[in-house]
């Protein structure tokens, strides 16, 4: 451990404790980490109905932590200032002058070192500073939105110009953002490729990961019924919901009539209400929707992990906490990007929908499988993919 350590003013776009989503759950490990080797204040958003939330565990880690009320997502204020500015709406969900106000006091009076960003949409909010800024994008958000438009139903094709046009306003600002930073991170090989050819900067990565003490802990009995889980995930994500969309309505039913004593659990924050908004009860036969108290144990015993993801960018915590846990994974290439890994070794992978079918079926009737599949895993997280890994990395870059 240094003896003087680094001075970091790190802003991230939510409060990381409790992790509920993924990029939660990569800052506050990041957090918990870094502490041994950083100086961190933190500042962070808050959604209205966290006013009242106490932020000790953050505090063992942080030696201040700062959050301004976000607002509602959807008010007339941003919708305005969406349509009246260059900015798109995702940047403009995130600006904030009380924000920048006080990150602006806080560099004139602390001696920092480094100012850390986590997400570009947040740039808008770091004021001028001769401090070195260094900026994370966790996915590469125009990417993210522009195949969601496209995947878009005709019914709503009124709409995509106007989406697209957003879209090409993420795009720009990203850019504009990753070319003023001092240094820039991703999370996968994949999105260092993109965000090098177009901001023409090296960027490094910092994977993500999981905690160590996942990899030691011991295996439960499984459920007796052949049990899916979706993974644990936060349904406001768009690539979540496109995902579970997807299994639901065109894996799950073809499942099922192979393995009709199979159960399907769809777990996270906000899972009830996406499902129930999307009417897609219809498809809930033998599938619990609820939010999880120990998520571990159900990784634990479920049989495997099924995510048909329809696009790609970073990666996916869930995959890594399964993998540590000896889980096997189906997905699809997209599902996978941002994880090194060799296919149907340490994740089984389909090409299609049919394939991806194919190999669930086979991997709940083969335990042989499923327990290769799992250790191979498991044993790649030990070695490649710890939190504790990550952050050395990260202070390296520091």
């Amino acid at each position: 451990m240094p003896k003087n350590k680094i001075k970091i003013l790190m802003v991230t776009p939510y409060l990381p404790y409790p992790p509920f989503s993924g990029g939660q759950t990569r800052s506050f490990n990041l957090l918990k980490n870094l502490s041994r080797y950083a100086d961190i204040t933190l500042f962070s958003f808050l959604l209205p109905d966290q006013k009242n939330r106490r932020y000790r565990e953050l505090e063992k880690y942080c030696r201040r932590v700062v959050a301004v009320e976000r607002g509602h997502t959807w008010s007339w204020r941003k919708i305005i200032f969406t349509g009246f500015s260059l900015y798109p709406f995702l940047v403009a969900n995130y600006f904030s002058p009380q924000m920048k106000k006080l990150i602006s006091q806080e560099l004139q009076k602390g001696d920092y070192d480094l100012v850390h960003v986590e997400c570009f949409y947040l740039m808008p909010n770091i004021p001028k500073t001769k401090v070195p800024v260094l900026l994370v994008d966790q996915t590469i958000e125009f990417a993210v939105y522009q195949h969601y438009v496209k995947s878009l139903p005709r019914k709503h094709w009124p709409l995509k110009p106007f989406l697209y046009f957003d879209v090409a306003k993420i795009k720009f600002w990203e850019i504009f953002y990753w070319r003023r930073a001092d240094r820039l991170l991703a999370v996968s090989e994949e999105d260092r490729r993109i965000m090098t050819r177009f901001s023409r900067r090296k960027v490094e990565i910092v994977a993500n990961g999981v905690d160590r003490h996942l990899l030691s802990l011991p295996p439960r009995p499984k459920y007796r019924r052949p049990t899916v889980l979706y993974g644990i995930a936060n349904f406001k994500w768009l690539q979540n919901k496109e995902g579970a969309v997807k299994l639901l309505s065109d894996i799950w039913p073809k499942l099922k009539d192979k393995i009709p004593e199979a159960r399907l659990f769809v777990i996270g924050k906000h899972a009830r209400e996406f499902i129930e908004k999307r009417g897609l009860q219809k498809y809930c036969q033998d599938v619990r929707v609820d939010w999880a108290r120990d998520k571990i144990l159900i990784y634990q015993k479920s049989w495997i992990l099924l995510a048909p993801m329809a696009s790609g960018g970073g990666s996916r915590t869930k995959f890594f906490e399964a993998m540590a846990l000896g889980l096997p994974i189906v997905t699809t290439a997209a599902g996978i990007e941002g994880i090194r890994v060799k296919r149907n070794r340490e994740v089984l992978v389909g090409k299609n929908d049919k394939e991806v079918v194919d190999l669930a079926v086979k991997a709940l009737r083969d335990r042989a499988l499923r327990q290769r599949v799992g250790q191979a895993a498991r044993q790649l997280v030990r070695q490649r993919y710890t939190w504790q890994q990550s952050a050395h990395k990260l202070y390296s870059i520091y």
